[in-house]
């Protein structure tokens, strides 16, 4: 496997096959990733085609598998980001966490894509009320 990131927070590796492994740690590591596992099984079920999909959930390791999408992006200008980032309030999400980090590059389609979902939004969640990980403001 091929380190892509390690943080206080998370290991990120990508397998030989191409899958992406995250393993949680740190600060509030099992509702990151419970959050996450939510999070992307909500997009899937909106059948959103910008995010990676969820392969695999480990609760007891606190470790994911996703699928790949695709590579880490340079540049961007701002006004593009913020428009990647509103496309995913129309499956019920707000990423939280709209940095150009976020957005990875899939040359199979063209696409851009969003990943990393520990602290994002679930708009409604069917009970009438928004599910977040992000400390409030107030």
């Amino acid at each position: 496997m091929h380190d892509i990131k390690d943080t206080a927070r998370a290991t990120v590796r990508i397998g030989f096959d191409g899958r992406v492994h995250k393993t949680y740690r740190g600060h509030l590591a099992r509702e990151r990733f419970a959050q996450e596992t939510r999070v992307l099984r909500h997009l899937e079920a909106h059948q959103c085609p910008f995010v990676p999909r969820l392969l695999e959930a480990h609760p007891e390791s606190l470790k994911i598998v996703t699928s790949n999408c695709g590579g880490r992006v340079e540049q961007l200008n701002v006004p593009r980001q913020l428009t990647i980032f509103a496309e995913l309030e129309a499956f019920g999400v707000r990423h939280e966490d709209p940095a150009l980090r976020n957005i990875t590059y899939r040359v199979a389609d063209g696409r851009f894509c969003v990943i990393d979902f520990e602290f994002s939004t679930i708009l409604d969640d069917g009970s009438g009320h928004a599910i977040s990980l992000m400390p409030s403001s107030g």
